[in-house]
């Protein structure tokens, strides 16, 4: 059993260690010796906690023989991006800046996993500050996508989205401020959901941009990741974008019952300028869901047009203000690539923002609209697969396409309205995972899981797996 147990998911897992029939120390151990192994290859950890992790472990073992089994997610062992604060650890940010800053608290998120059994093995690697998609580090490095090593895993949950994939954590935790746990989960071909803004804390996040974050799932299977929002959803008055409302049981509204679903495609904006190869995938993942039962409308939501620009606006402006003083006073200590995109956000005027709220505000109303139409949206996750490390470009239908401004075209509005939005990986190209964006209603995330999950069923994949020890 020991030989494969990296490759398993939690929905797998989690009846061996309920069952008695797996220990959690030789799950843990399994686990930490794969992903050490792995570093060299994929470079998805900035921290292990090996110690740590097999004493937590010995732990949990005794609750679970004792008869005090937690839940799905109790003995599994995981590591989480770099910007989640643990007490009395190095958060780095994958950072030159905060490479030795050690939060005295947990974040609320961190808590909660603690609390329901959780085995923390590490850190993983991140885009700098969480502020870019490449996931190609300055400070420590690329990370490699599993499914080819030339490749950039996306970001900023970069390190995520590979040690996932690869198995080197079984699931874990991204943030998301334009499409930072979709891209690298649509790169990498795993599940990653970015929960309606307000549904998770974020309390012990370090910030990217404080109305546009979200923290949420990056896991192998969409049970997986309802599991885990299960556990990391809820109000938390610590956090004052947290919204009080009931949390649900994402898991029980898996049933893959899609009969009846009405799917809204929206082809003016988030099927323009597609990849021909990925907007077949996705076309042909929306049909599965047509043959079991589901309709199609068309739709259109015109605020769209000025997404990107509303997007960008708020983000850079954001991020500036945060790093504003470190800009002021260390701006050598910054990666080039994001000193330049923190010193644009000192360009916007208070007009500017305060016109791109505005704008927000109306794609908020024409999404709402919608929702009265149809159940979802889908869409393409990326227009386009992974580029390779260190390309500033994008290759879409044979045309080289600027890699930031394409790559986060699709995920960018759900970050505008707050909207939940699942990426679930549809097919191939060029041996690389391409991804499925389901967007749904405010606090719908069962809803979009069994979308997700309806589409899952059809194995996609093939059952294939990245090997990176043999996709040199």
């Amino acid at each position: 059993m020991t030989t494969d147990l990296h490759l398993k998911s939690v929905e797998e897992l989690a009846p061996l260690l309920e069952a008695k029939k797996l220990s959690p120390v030789e799950l843990t151990k399994s686990i930490l010796d794969f992903a050490e192994e792995s570093q060299p290859k994929i470079n998805a950890f900035m921290a292990f906690y090996r110690e740590e992790a097999l004493a937590q472990a010995q732990i949990v073992e005794k609750e679970i023989l004792n008869g005090q089994y937690r839940g799905m997610y109790h003995g599994i062992p995981m590591a989480l991006k770099d910007n989640l604060y643990f007490k009395d650890k190095i958060t780095t940010m994958s950072s030159k800046i905060h490479k030795d800053f050690v939060s005295g608290y947990d974040a609320t998120v961190v808590e909660k996993l603690r609390d329901a059994g959780v085995i923390f093995t590490g850190k993983l690697s991140m885009h700098e500050y969480a502020w870019g998609i490449t996931n190609n580090n300055p400070h420590y490095g690329p990370v490699r996508n599993p499914w080819n090593l030339e490749k950039i895993p996306g970001g900023s949950s970069g390190g995520s989205g590979a040690a996932v994939a690869a198995g080197a954590s079984v699931a874990s935790l991204g943030t998301d401020t334009a499409g930072s746990i979709r891209i690298p989960s649509s790169a990498c071909g795993i599940v990653g959901l970015k929960p309606t803004h307000g549904r998770v804390s974020k309390y012990g996040c370090y910030p990217l941009a404080w109305s546009l974050d979200h923290i949420g799932p990056m896991t192998k299977t969409v049970k997986d990741a309802a599991g885990l929002l299960e556990i990391i959803a809820g109000f938390d008055h610590r956090d004052p974008t947290c919204v009080d409302v009931k949390t649900e049981s994402y898991s029980q509204q898996i049933t893959g019952d899609v009969k009846g679903l009405v799917i809204g495609i929206n082809e003016d904006y988030f099927f323009n300028r597609v990849d021909s190869d990925v907007e077949k995938a996705v076309r042909a993942s929306i049909q599965s869901l047509v043959d079991q039962g589901a309709k199609v409308e068309t739709v259109r939501i015109p605020s769209l047009q000025y997404a990107e620009w509303a997007e960008l606006v708020t983000s850079l402006s954001e991020a500036a203000a945060i790093h504003h003083s470190d800009l002021q006073s260390r701006p050598q200590d910054f990666g080039d690539d994001i000193r330049l995109l923190f010193e644009l956000g000192e360009l916007p005027s208070a007009v500017d923002y305060l016109q791109a709220q505005q704008v927000r505000r109306q794609i908020k109303q024409e999404f709402s609209q919608i929702f009265n139409q149809v159940d979802v949206l889908i869409s393409p996750t990326l227009p386009v697969v992974a580029s390779t490390i260190g390309d500033n470009f994008a290759t879409l239908n044979g045309e080289k396409v600027d890699l930031i401004d394409n790559i986060i075209r699709f995920t960018g509005p759900s970050n505008l309205t707050g909207l939940p939005a699942l990426s679930v990986p549809c097919g191939f190209k060029d041996n690389l995972p391409v991804g499925l964006q389901i967007i749904g209603p405010a606090f719908k995330e069962g809803l979009i899981l069994n979308v997700g999950y309806a589409i899952e069923q059809t194995n996609p994949l093939k059952n294939k797996k990245p090997n990176i020890f043999a996709n040199l």
